[in-house]
């Protein structure tokens, strides 16, 4: 059975990496992850908190004839954009949810 002083310490523990897992979300946030599409026709840059920040289309992406290629570009840029956001993540978070079955 806990005493009253274990359980403090253990709360005081979980404050300390509550504000520790907060600043890393923060700093996660704050980076910038850029996902490219096959030869780097679109380039899509997002926020590590998963906001599509910036998209640059090359000027030879676009085909009117062929707009179906450039939604595939757009979404392969997209995609690799964001499961390097997931990976950071995971790496960067991972290490809170370790055990926990999440």
């Amino acid at each position: 059975m806990m005493n009253g002083m274990n359980m403090q310490q253990m709360m005081q523990q979980a404050r300390k990496l509550q504000k520790k897992m907060a600043k890393e979300q923060k700093e996660l946030a704050a980076e910038s992850f850029t996902g490219k599409s096959p030869d780097d026709m679109v380039v899509a840059t997002f926020s590590g908190d998963k906001q599509l920040t910036d998209l640059k289309i090359k000027p030879e992406a676009v085909d009117p004839d062929d707009v179906d290629m450039l939604s595939d570009l757009v979404i392969a840029a997209v995609n690799d954009g964001l499961k390097k956001v997931d990976s950071a993540t995971q790496s960067k978070m991972g290490k809170y949810t370790k055990g926990l079955g999440l």
